[in-house]
């Protein structure tokens, strides 16, 4: 699933093709991954020009003007990207969105997990997958990055896995910050020192950032607004990396699975060790 750096990344090349753009016309080659489609979903976005392109957690945030707000999460394998209306519609493309310029923008998702959504200006603020997350992680205070841990029993992982706690963190980020703070995937959160808690804030957001320099992790799916491969995956340290030395002490990587989810860590320089 693409995670932070992927969708900042894909807004970033979505804002530079869209942004002035008026929309021309809209096709809907299936509507199922529009949720509440009805034939008013076409004229709703024709003719209303984009006025900005946001990111919030995973999601993307298309203001238009003088209309309602377009909502895309990508989900497992979706992918929005800038095209000329010439060149070749892959399969599994799902939304084809003409603009002003000459440019196409699509929305293409192989398992279709992923969807579109269009809300009122003023229910945006409302809607509830945005109004039950939790802060951005570069953007908040230590303190209140800490205050959300202290005292609490869930595991480190799950808790930064869980999108009302910080927003738009996954698989990916979780592994390599850990790894970076030196902390155990199943550490209770009441376990973290102080120390902890600044290593782990300052790998959070070192991770994203340089994430975000190098365009996001394509391990799967991701592709960029222009279609083109995230570099971050050259860079991981554990994720999906079992078997092999960590780059800190040799030790092999692991895997283990916590709260469902596969977790690769380093047993060495990653050991649970409470106040430490």
């Amino acid at each position: 699933m693409p995670e932070l750096p992927e969708v900042e990344t894909i807004v970033r090349g979505l804002r530079a093709c869209t942004v002035g753009r008026s929309v021309t016309g809209v096709q809907v080659l299936r509507q199922d991954v529009i949720r509440g489609y009805t034939p008013e979903f076409e004229e709703a976005l024709t003719g209303r020009k984009v006025e900005e392109v946001l990111r919030r957690g995973k999601n993307i945030i298309i203001k238009l003007a003088g209309g309602p707000a377009m909502v895309v999460h990508l989900k497992m394998t979706g992918q929005f990207t800038c095209n000329r209306p010439e060149e070749e519609i892959l399969k599994h493309t799902h939304l084809l969105i003409n603009l002003s310029d000459g440019g196409q923008l699509r929305f293409r998702d192989i398992r279709r997990f992923g969807y579109v959504i269009l809300v009122k200006p003023d229910l945006l603020a409302e809607l509830p997958q945005l109004v039950a997350m939790g802060p951005e992680p570069l953007e908040i205070t230590f303190e209140s990055f800490a205050c959300r841990f202290r005292g609490r029993r869930q595991r480190i992982k799950a808790m930064l896995l869980n999108q009302r706690v910080l927003a738009g963190l996954g698989n990916i980020y979780t592994d390599e910050a850990l790894h970076r703070a030196g902390i155990h995937p199943e550490t209770p959160a009441n376990q973290l020192s102080e120390r902890n808690l600044r290593h782990l804030f300052e790998a959070v957001r070192e991770v994203l950032s340089e994430a975000i320099a190098r365009r996001g992790s394509s391990v799967e799916n991701y592709v960029d607004a222009g279609g083109a491969a995230g570099t971050f995956q050259l860079y991981h340290r554990v994720y999906r990396k079992r078997g092999q030395p960590c780059p800190l002490c040799g030790t092999p990587i692991e895997r283990i699975t916590v709260d469902g989810r596969g977790t690769h860590f380093c047993p060495k320089c990653q050991k649970i060790s409470a106040g430490s």
